[in-house]
């Protein structure tokens, strides 16, 4: 595996340097025989837009497919976009259907109908029965490939039955027994089939209790499934019961991936498919949205300061002081806020255990403000030699600590039962609660204890 490794890096190394050369021909060579599509995809993704354009009209017509679908949704958009659709029907002849579903889920929904409407009969009603359930739904996740059986043949028809395919859909580690109705019974182990007696029936051998999907499921649930019970693939079935597709442990991965990536750059305000190489002012666009928030919370900040400022004039020790109280309260918030998005990610957050939690933090922010207060106190004291200043931003340092970890708590609550993303906006409001109560609370007690 490390080997293989070193082998890839080794021809990415060489078409890196054909192409700061210029030497097409050789790219064009290296790229359709001497990488893999999902590292061609990766070269694709790690090059400035022009690089990207040239590469990918480099990439051998039978080969697009297999490297667009290891592309991020926004180039599999932008490529897509300058194909007809013929084009497109040829490019997705050889992917599974639920990638097929994700990449047209992307385009304009004329554009998309109009790819439809290329495809044969069997095609066409496989995609749309994927794209008729929500892009982040288990049957927007699955795929229609399913292999079924009956439950009253025996497992020598099932072997013959399933010699007869030239291939087995990837990552087939069961079959799905169901009825004249199609209505979903159980599965079949591969194992089971292959190591059971011929003549046995497949209502002797199937597993009746395997976990199932419902169509419906928020694809973040049915990872949760996948990663509780270590499975390999799942069926899905619909309302009524019966088997309309089935998800495998690939598409799982992507979804836990992508959910990975959401958080992080959430938590800095920016959009999820972010492209490190995208044109300045796309990128500009996106991330002005969330600085002009901040600056609003960083006036609303100023405008708490701004009530004190004859406190201020007189004691200039409380400007030195002021940010490390909104620092103090500020990061022990964040640490209870990306606790609490976590545990609801993982499921462990409901409303049998909120209640407890608050009480908790509760006590640690009574423990570790005491002590924290204690040291900056002291440190203040030898700083200004003021014991009411040193008095002032204990009290404080208190009270800022208390209020932003009892927010990180509640915050992503209380956003997540109004239907907004904590992950996004939670560290905003944090940021603005922690502020005004730091400086309100610390300039507050100094107006009323020192002067």
């Amino acid at each position: 595996m490390a080997q293989h490794s070193e082998k890839a890096k080794a021809k990415l190394h060489s078409l890196n340097a054909a192409l700061e050369s210029g030497a097409l021909t050789q790219v064009k060579r290296i790229l359709n025989s001497g990488l893999a599509p999902v590292d061609v995809a990766h070269l694709i993704e790690s090059s400035p837009p022009k690089a990207r354009k040239l590469l990918w009209e480099l990439v051998d017509k039978d080969l697009e497919g297999e490297v667009i679908q290891h592309l991020s949704e926004e180039l599999q958009s932008h490529f897509l976009s300058d194909m007809s659709a013929e084009e497109v029907v040829d490019l997705t002849a050889d992917m599974d259907t639920d990638d097929v579903a994700d990449m047209l889920q992307q385009l304009p929904e004329r554009v998309t109908q109009e790819i439809l409407e290329s495809m044969d009969h069997q095609d066409r009603a496989r995609l749309e029965a994927i794209m008729g359930y929500p892009e982040d739904s288990a049957g927007g996740l699955m795929n229609t490939d399913t292999i079924t059986v009956r439950p009253d043949i025996t497992l020598d028809v099932v072997l013959r039955y399933l010699r007869r395919h030239k291939t087995l859909p990837p990552m087939t580690d069961n079959l799905a027994v169901v009825n004249r109705q199609n209505e979903f019974i159980g599965i079949l182990p591969v194992s089971k089939l292959l190591v059971s007696d011929p003549q046995q029936t497949v209502r002797e051998v199937m597993t009746t209790d395997s976990r199932v999907i419902q169509a419906t499921q928020h694809e973040s649930e049915v990872a949760k499934v996948f990663e509780r019970h270590d499975l390999v693939s799942a069926p899905v079935i619909d309302a009524s019961g019966k088997l309309v597709g089935r998800i495998t442990i690939d598409d799982v991965v992507d979804v836990i991936r992508d959910e990975g990536d959401h958080s992080l750059l959430s938590m800095a305000g920016l959009d999820d498919e972010e492209d490190t190489f995208a044109p300045a002012l796309k990128s500009s666009r996106r991330r002005l949205v969330w600085l002009f928030i901040n600056l609003l919370t960083a006036f609303t900040a100023a405008t708490v300061i701004g009530l004190f400022k004859d406190t201020i004039e007189q004691i200039v020790a409380l400007a030195v002081l002021m940010p490390i109280v909104a620092s103090m309260g500020g990061i022990a918030g964040s640490q209870v806020l990306t606790l609490v998005i976590r545990g609801q990610a993982l499921g462990h957050i409901s409303n049998a255990n909120i209640n407890w939690l608050l009480r908790r933090e509760v006590l640690i922010a009574g423990i570790n403000g005491t002590l924290l207060a204690l040291v900056i106190s002291l440190i203040t004291f030898l700083w200004f030699g003021d014991p009411y200043i040193s008095l002032v931003i204990a009290l404080a340092i208190v009270i800022n600590i208390t209020f932003a970890m009892l927010a990180g708590a509640v915050l992503p609550i209380l956003m997540k039962a109004k239907g907004i993303d904590p992950a996004l906006a939670g560290s905003v409001a944090l940021t603005t609660i922690s502020d005004v109560v730091g400086f309100m609370s610390f300039l507050g007690l100094a107006t009323l204890i020192v002067l």
